[in-house]
């Protein structure tokens, strides 16, 4: 694949995930291969730190300091010796900014999994964010911020083999376990889960195992996975976070909900993009259907993780998580 053709791929994902459109096609507009991305990638999210370093007021910083971690995160997206460091890079930047920024924001991490919990000490429902297959807490900065703006509390987290902590662990089937863990250490009786990409089976799965799931939503979730037919690059991926190729075949063949979806009791959205068409992968909508509770909502025009259609959905999924967590209006 050209850097062109990589770069037009992410488009949607780097937009969606807050960085400016017209800093994104300075940055690669100048790529000669896709092994330049991770390196020009780093650089841009340094130029960021350099804005923090320099900034005339704490905010600024803080903001300067959250689009370095977005910088840095969007790096690991292509293959990239170094993914590692920009994962960690990524870690500090978020971090940084939110000591300056939300002085009350909390680091919590335990066995399989770390991130930010943020929101009000009292807020009447907490959202705990589930990322996917290379994506990361710091990937969907302005979902955590719609829900934030709902009075909700938000935990954005990575797990295994998941963002800061891919360089150490490997994905694991029972991921109910690592939510488990997360609400035990959030200290609160039941939480709202979203899922984008991989990390809808993971919440599904979740909703369905874990009985203080008390809401769930699914963005660009698999139902089903099937190996065989995944692209090369899927494979690739799934390989490296996995731990190899016959682990990743391994927890391919888990990735289906037919016999989980009719114990999910929470109410569930599931959300897809009518453009999202992954050879192997099957769409959330037979997701919905089982689900005694479930609600499908298909963008047309929406791609994967639908970063082109943001207001089609992403108000949709914050009222749903409010109404069903607190039983008010949005």
């Amino acid at each position: 694949m050209s850097p062109d053709e990589f770069a037009a791929a992410q488009w949607s994902r780097a937009t969606g995930a807050g960085v400016d459109p017209h800093e994104y096609r300075r940055v690669t507009d100048g790529l000669t291969s896709v092994a330049d991305w991770g390196p020009s990638f780093l650089r841009t999210g340094h130029a960021c730190l350099r804005r923090a370093r320099d900034a005339g007021s704490a905010r600024s910083a803080g903001e300067h300091l959250l689009m370095a971690a977005r910088w840095f995160h969007l790096a690991t997206l292509a293959p990239y010796a170094e993914a590692p460091r920009a994962a960690a890079e990524a870690d500090r930047a978020l971090g940084r900014a939110l000591t300056l920024l939300e002085p009350g924001a909390r680091r919590v991490s335990g066995e399989g999994f770390t991130g930010w919990l943020r929101g009000p000490s009292d807020a009447p429902g907490t959202v705990v964010v589930v990322p996917g297959l290379d994506s990361a807490k710091e990937e969907f900065l302005d979902l955590v911020s719609a829900l934030l703006a709902r009075g909700l509390a938000v935990f954005a987290m990575d797990g295994p083999g998941q963002g800061v902590l891919a360089a150490g662990t490997t994905f694991v089937p029972d991921y109910e376990r690592v939510v488990g863990r997360v609400v035990d250490a959030l200290g609160v009786a039941r939480v709202g889960i979203v899922g984008m990409s991989l990390g809808g089976y993971f919440a599904a799965r979740a909703a369905a195992l874990e009985p203080r799931v008390a809401a769930v939503a699914c963005v660009s979730g698999p139902f089903r996975l099937d190996w065989e037919e995944l692209p090369p690059p899927v494979r690739d991926i799934m390989a490296l976070r996995a731990g190899g190729a016959e682990a990743a075949r391994e927890f391919v063949r888990d990735v289906d909900l037919t016999a989980l979806a009719p114990r999910i009791a929470a109410p569930l959205l599931v959300v897809d993009g009518g453009q999202d068409v992954i050879p192997g992968v099957a769409n959330g909508e037979s997701l919905a259907r089982l689900a005694p509770h479930g609600t499908y909502l298909s963008v047309p025009h929406g791609d994967h993780l639908l970063g082109n259609a943001r207001p089609d959905w992403l108000p949709h999924l914050g009222d749903h998580l409010t109404h069903t967590l607190t039983g008010a209006p949005a």
